[in-house]
C-alpha cells in the first residue's frame, strides 16, 4: 500500500518525529493532496500536528476554484490552512525572471513565514520520484556534476521532507482515485513551454518506449548511489574547510598553500562550500568561475580579484584566500 510505502519511507530517513509540527504545502494537485491525505491519516500513529499552506498563482483562470478546493479539503480533515494570493506573472516581469523561479521563490518563503507563525519545524513538499528523475535529467542536460545526480533530496537543512520521494506518479494517482479525494488537474502541466515538462511529456516518454520501460526507477537508483558518494566526498570537503578555513565578519579566508595542495576535485568542492558559507547560496556560480579562481590562486597573483557573481568578491592577499562578501 501507498501508505505503508511512504511511512517506510519516514522512517527509513527520519524524516518525521513525535511532537513535529508540520506545514505541508500544497496546490490541489494529485501529489500533494495525496501527501496530505496519507500525513493525515498517520497523524495519530506519528504524533505529529498538520498545517496546510496553499499559494494562489494567479496565473490561471482555475487558480481561485483551486484555492477554493483546498480549504474545503481542510476544513473537511479539521486541518488549519493559510492561503496566500501573489501575481507571480507580475512579479517575474518586475523582477526579470522566470515565472517558475519566481513562483518556486515566493512558495518557500510563504513556507517558511508560516512554520514559523505556526511555531512548526517541518515543511513537507509532495515531490515524488518521477519528480526527482525530471530533475537529474535536467541537471545532466545543464552538464551537472555529481551533485546534480542527486536530484531532489529526501530531506534538506534538517527542515524540508518529500515522504513521497520514493513513490510513482501512477501510483500517487490511484491512490487519489481510490480514496475519492478528487484533486484538481493544472492543465498548464499539459503544455510543453517549461523544459521541465518537455522532460515529462517528451523525453521520458520516448526513453520509456525505445530504451527502458522502467526508467524513473533506473534513475532513482542512479540518485541514491550518487546521494551516498556526494555525502562522503562533502565529509571530506568539510574536514579540509575546518582547517584552512578563518572567519572574519562575514568574510572567509583560506590559507593559499593548504588549498594548494588539495586533489582538484576537493578544490572545486571547497569553493562552492566557502562560497555558500559566505552568501548562502551557490546559484549562479558556474564551472567556469571555479575553474578561473583554482587559476588564481595556482599564479598566486596579488591585486588581482574574480567576482563570480555581484554578492562575492575573492582574491589573493599574503598566501591567502580572501572570500569577501558585497552588499547588492
Amino acid at each position: 500500500m501507498l501508505k505503508d510505502e511512504v511511512l517506510k519511507t519516514i522512517k527509513t530517513y527520519n524524516l518525521i518525529n513525535k511532537g513535529d509540527k508540520v506545514v505541508v504545502g500544497v496546490s490541489g494537485g494529485p501529489d500533494s493532496i495525496c501527501l496530505l491525505h496519507v500525513l493525515y491519516t498517520l497523524k495519530q500513529e506519528l504524533g505529529i500536528e498538520i498545517f496546510v499552506a496553499h499559494i494562489n498563482h494567479m496565473i490561471r483562470e482555475a487558480a481561485d476554484s483551486e484555492t477554493q478546493y483546498v480549504q474545503n479539503f481542510c476544513k473537511k480533515l479539521d486541518i488549519k490552512c493559510f492561503v496566500k494570493k501573489e501575481n507571480v506573472t507580475y512579479l517575474a516581469k518586475q523582477q526579470k525572471k522566470g515565472t517558475e523561479e519566481i513562483g518556486r521563490q515566493i512558495r518557500y518563503e510563504f513556507f517558511n513565514e508560516i512554520l514559523t507563525e505556526t511555531d512548526s519545524n517541518k515543511i513537507a513538499t509532495a515531490h515524488n520520484s518521477n519528480d526527482r528523475a525530471e530533475t537529474v535529467i535536467l541537471n545532466i542536460l545543464r552538464g551537472s556534476g555529481i551533485s546534480g545526480l542527486k536530484g531532489i533530496e529526501v530531506m534538506r537543512e534538517q527542515k524540508y521532507i518529500r515522504p513521497l520521494i520514493d513513490i510513482n506518479r501512477t501510483d500517487i494517482e490511484k491512490y487519489c482515485k481510490e480514496n475519492g479525494l478528487n484533486p484538481r488537474y493544472d492543465e498548464s502541466n499539459d503544455e510543453n513551454i517549461y523544459s521541465r515538462n518537455k522532460v515529462r511529456n517528451i523525453i521520458i516518454p520516448y526513453i520509456k518506449k525505445e530504451f527502458n520501460p522502467n526508467i524513473i526507477k533506473t534513475i532513482n537508483r542512479l540518485s541514491a548511489v550518487a546521494t551516498e558518494e556526494n555525502e562522503y566526498i562533502q565529509k571530506i570537503v568539510k574536514k579540509e574547510y575546518c582547517q584552512m578555513a578563518t572567519k572574519e565578519n562575514e568574510n572567509i579566508i583560506l590559507d593559499l598553500k593548504k588549498f594548494n595542495d588539495l586533489e582538484l576535485v576537493i578544490k572545486r568542492r571547497i569553493i562552492l562550500y566557502t562560497i555558500n558559507e559566505v552568501v548562502h547560496t551557490t546559484s549562479g556560480i558556474e564551472k567556469v568561475n571555479i575553474d578561473d579562481i583554482i587559476k588564481l590562486c595556482n599564479n598566486n597573483i596579488g591585486n588581482k580579484y574574480i567576482m563570480p557573481i555581484k554578492s562575492i568578491k575573492v582574491y589573493i592577499k599574503k598566501g591567502k584566500i580572501y572570500f569577501l562578501k558585497l552588499e547588492n
